[in-house]
């Protein structure tokens, strides 16, 4: 089979197609034919990392494709069972740009036959980590759902990104109102696209007065990417026992203390590898319940414009990641 490797870390170069045996899958494991894999900016960060975890690596995380054979104690009825596919690579060596790969069949999750192998592939850690951000709050709620976030405000930095649209469209089927802040007119599309109520240009416009008239109590939720940049505004913003919920870096963060100590204000982090695995399961259901909904997708009219390259060109989709690609970038394998 062919795949995707590298045995040294660096620039998108050190990846290369080779042969590899068809791997067989072990007790409680299942090998999926990969359809699309799908990259993340820690697809690349680990490309790039001192060193490789494993002698040699096939990148990337997400994926989605069709359950071909099944290990001890999986249920042979899941063979060509329709699948999304999370942490693939999560400390193992075998990612999705590879034609067939094996993995904990948790880690395989049912994917509904209206729902395309493209959103499966862009589901896993912008879902699961816009999850998370949604559901750390003080007093809850940890579970998503209809209902769930009815009379909260929501906050999206950067709601063009594929965390940013799963928070907006996740926010959204859980009853949120939400706003969102991007740098441009044409993000400002894409974020209304996903189903932000309130979509606000920060360099066209003073953020914190536009946020302020939409939500006079201030934001329930923040879901936020840059931390350090938007530091002042989240401050502003940010109401009586509200949450930051952050899962990127872009510096070193010191918020004011005794402004957001008079709002009882709490900064959760946010990495989705390490999140408790209760939390993580109940976060793959509720991702897998807004996509039986329907209340997940992808392309341009979700926001979420996708770009593809082949399985041979995999270097080029980690560097137009690398690069800050707006929309979600995908690699048809099978």
């Amino acid at each position: 089979m062919k795949a995707i490797v590298y045995s040294q870390t660096g620039d998108p170069d050190v990846l290369r197609l080779a042969e590899r045996s068809l791997p067989e899958p072990g007790p409680r494991e299942v090998r999926v034919q990969v359809r699309v894999s799908g990259v993340n900016p820690t697809d690349w960060k680990a490309r790039r990392a001192p060193r490789p975890a494993f002698p040699e690596v096939v990148p990337n995380q997400d994926g989605a494709g069709v359950i071909e054979a099944v290990g001890p104690g999986v249920s042979p009825e899941r063979v060509g069972e329709r699948v999304w596919l999370w942490e693939a690579a999560w400390q193992r060596a075998d990612g999705t740009a590879q034609e067939y790969v094996v993995l904990p069949d948790r880690q395989a999750v049912a994917l509904p036959d209206h729902a395309s192998f493209d959103l499966g592939a862009s589901l896993g850690i912008p879902a699961l980590t816009a999850h998370r951000c949604l559901t750390v709050s003080v007093g809850g709620p940890d579970r998503l759902a209809p209902g769930a976030l009815a009379g909260k405000m929501v906050l999206v930095a950067g709601g063009a990104g594929a965390v940013g649209n799963a928070a907006i469209q996740l926010a959204r089927w859980a009853g949120a109102t939400v706003l969102s802040t991007v740098s441009g007119p044409e993000k400002a599309d894409l974020a209304r696209a996903a189903g932000a109520d309130v979509v606000v240009n920060y360099r066209a416009e003073d953020a914190a007065e536009a946020i302020g008239k939409a939500a006079p109590d201030g934001v329930d939720i923040v879901v936020e990417v840059a931390p350090t940049a938007n530091n002042a505004l989240n401050t502003a913003v940010v109401g009586v026992g509200g949450t930051v919920a952050v899962y990127a870096s872009d510096g070193d963060l010191a918020p004011p203390v005794w402004p957001l100590m008079q709002k009882n204000v709490g900064y959760q982090f946010v990495l989705v590898y390490t999140v408790p695995d209760g939390a993580k399961a109940t976060a793959v259901a509720d991702v897998s319940a807004a996509v039986a909904a329907g209340a997940l997708t992808v392309g341009v009219a979700s926001g979420l414009p996708l770009h593809r390259f082949p399985l041979d060109l995999t270097g080029a989709a980690h560097a137009a990641v690398e690069a800050g690609a707006v929309g979600k970038v995908l690699i048809d394998v099978g």
